[in-house]
């Protein structure tokens, strides 16, 4: 689940992060791409994922596994006036996951850097503000963190407008979040 970053805008669906990592699993396990363009953990946000046909047919799919790549559209001024509620709303989120009669792994992501100020979103509010508070969610609901950050913070070659990865850029946090949920 995720924003446009896991959506893939404007690349070709094979090349969105989710069928690259579909393609480094193999057969098996089924990746499903459940990106919202815009969408944020907020639920006072611009886009509530929570509001989100996609976030109800995630639920009712009671996955195995539960990959959430939320917060970089939160970082906008017109969300982050409610971002004292973003701990909490994230935490409600997993726990939302957590509670499926599946008892899914649940991993949380912290957002890919964004190398300017497009489309509102803000790379200071990113780094200082939302990356933190995702550590502490992560604690709260004893999920693991996946860290889209750290390891592409001098990639920005990889994001063709400073915030959405090309294809090469996906391929490579399709492989993050491969490391991650498959180590070996």
């Amino acid at each position: 689940m995720g924003t446009s970053i896991t959506l893939g805008e404007e690349l070709p669906p094979e090349k969105n992060y989710t069928k690259q990592l579909q393609d480094l699993l193999g057969g098996a396990d089924t990746v499903r791409n459940f990106g919202v363009s815009g969408a944020t953990i907020l639920k006072k946000g611009l886009l509530p994922y929570w509001t989100e046909s996609a976030y109800k047919n995630a639920l009712q799919l009671n996955p195995r596994i539960v990959v959430i790549e939320l917060g970089t559209n939160d970082s906008k001024s017109v969300n982050w006036k409610y971002k004292s509620e973003f701990k909490s709303n994230y935490v409600e989120f997993v726990r939302s996951f957590q509670a499926l009669p599946s008892k899914p792994i649940v991993y949380i992501c912290k957002p890919t850097p964004a190398f300017k100020a497009a489309y509102e979103i803000n790379p200071d509010i990113i780094k200082n503000e939302i990356n933190p508070l995702i550590d502490e969610v992560a604690r709260e609901t004893n999920v693991q963190v996946i860290d889209l950050y750290t390891p592409l913070v001098s990639s920005d070659a990889l994001f063709r407008d400073g915030i959405h990865p090309n294809a090469e850029g996906a391929k490579m946090i399709a492989e993050i979040v491969r490391k991650a949920i498959r180590p070996n």
